[in-house]
């Protein structure tokens, strides 16, 4: 049997995809090691400890000015860094240390709707503003610049007439559900 597989998973809010994915990999060759968040009072944090995962937060300076994250992740040696709704810039230290072993989820079809700042509903509101006939996710490796990886692998879903961004972003979670668990497990089968 192959050694256990493991992920770290970087979250800043609600937490709705790092559930699930914790739920996906519950009896697999898999373990979420760890869920960090930038807010202490993310109900991410919540939520990994009611599902058994230990959770931890920081703030800007440990993140950015110290070594003690890298140190964690060092000491973790994930297979997988998964940004799951992680809204601060990914820091160099630790994707030098990673390389290729940091994904993020966007909620568009990038390279459009990108960028500092595009995140959540201002993401379905741009979509819907430009007249877009379709949106989706992208999943995509991590660099120092926000959403400028390389594509692991986008899902569409059409845009309604009278679409709201409210009603956008029920179904771009649908695809972030249904879609970012697997694609981890790939991305950890083909490691």
């Amino acid at each position: 049997m192959s050694p256990t597989k493991r992920i770290v998973i970087f979250a800043s809010g609600n937490g709705t995809n790092a559930q699930r994915i914790i739920e996906y990999f519950k009896g697999k060759n898999v373990t979420i090691a760890l869920v960090l968040s930038n807010k202490a009072t993310a109900n991410v944090l919540e939520r990994a400890n009611v599902l058994d995962v230990s959770a931890i937060s920081f703030n800007r300076k440990t993140l950015y000015n110290t070594h003690q994250i890298l140190a964690i992740l060092n000491e973790i040696k994930p297979n997988l860094i998964v940004l799951a709704g992680f809204l601060w810039l990914f820091p160099e230290n630790i994707l030098n240390t990673f390389p290729n072993k940091v994904i993020n989820i966007h909620p568009a079809l990038l390279p459009d709707f990108g960028g500092k700042g595009m995140y959540g509903d201002r993401v379905h509101k741009a979509v819907i503003a430009a007249a877009k006939e379709e949106s989706g996710i992208t999943i995509h490796y991590v660099t120092s610049e926000y959403d400028k990886g390389n594509i692991i692998f986008q899902a569409k879903t059409s845009i309604s007439p009278g679409e709201t961004p409210k009603t956008l972003e029920k179904k771009i979670h649908e695809l972030e559900y249904e879609h970012f668990p697997k694609v981890i497990e790939k991305l950890l089968n083909e490691n």
